[in-house]
């Protein structure tokens, strides 16, 4: 069974068990799109909480969130994403709820969605972007989940890993649009999978997720893409907040 097919197993599981929250109002923060628009000529970094991974196992486990949350901020990142899956990436909702007490900036939930209880949950926990996966979900579904989450008033990073995938999130009008580096079936990373599939000009903002460690690696992509999503790299890092500014080099 690949890495996959066994979350969304296990998945499947946990929303069954969940159950529906009663909508709350959270606080308000800035439309991500807007921000990555109205100032392009950078690469912006989504910086995220990652404790673990089913194919590096134990990353960090013992770190301050909120100590680390906060160094983001004050590197300038543009989005914060915390992974909320626990069997595989020993998150939990309760991360994202304390992050939201104590930055200001976008807030992803990482997380693989399925159902609509997940996005209430998500937007309850302080979330103000939802992470839906083109591999996991129908193209049916996928539209469904999007339409909910923008009726919810989530943004949407829609994520793909082939030009199949990238042209479902295309036809169904994804604003945010993201290029996974790592094969979901093995786990195996390559940059040059993006650098591949570089997308044309559009109204879409574009992001690069996974392997990026330096300067020079987003810069591989800096061409085509609007930002980068990093988590490993800056998890072990003894110095997260330098090594963000880093990773935010020149577009133009």
């Amino acid at each position: 069974m690949d890495f996959l097919e066994k979350i969304l197993k296990e998945k499947a599981k946990e929303i069954e068990a969940m159950p529906y929250e009663t909508l709350q109002t959270p606080n308000q923060r800035a439309k991500f799109y807007d921000l990555v628009k109205n100032n392009a000529e950078k690469m912006h970094l989504i910086g995220e909480i990652k404790r673990a991974s089913p194919s590096k196992g134990n990353i960090n486990t013992d770190l301050d969130i909120l100590a680390q949350a906060k160094k983001y901020e004050t590197a300038g990142v543009s989005a914060i994403s915390v992974l909320t899956d626990e069997v595989f990436f020993k998150g939990t909702i309760t991360d994202l709820k304390s992050v939201s007490q104590v930055v200001s900036v976008p807030l992803l939930c990482k997380d693989f969605i399925l159902s609509e209880k997940q996005l209430v949950r998500a937007k309850n926990a302080g979330a103000s972007i939802v992470l839906l996966i083109v591999a996991a979900l129908s193209p049916e579904r996928l539209a469904t989940l999007y339409q909910a989450a923008s009726d919810l008033n989530l943004e949407v990073l829609v994520e793909t890993h082939d030009a199949v995938e990238l042209a479902i999130a295309q036809k169904i009008g994804a604003k945010i649009i993201g290029v996974n580096n790592r094969n979901l079936k093995t786990f195996d990373v390559s940059i040059e999978t993006s650098v591949a599939l570089a997308p044309p000009a559009s109204e879409a903002i574009y992001i690069s997720e996974s392997g990026f460690k330096t300067a020079e690696d987003v810069a591989k992509v800096a061409p085509y893409y609007h930002g980068v999503l990093v988590g490993e790299t800056l998890m072990k890092a003894q110095n997260p907040r330098e090594v963000a500014q880093a990773l935010q080099v020149s577009r133009v």
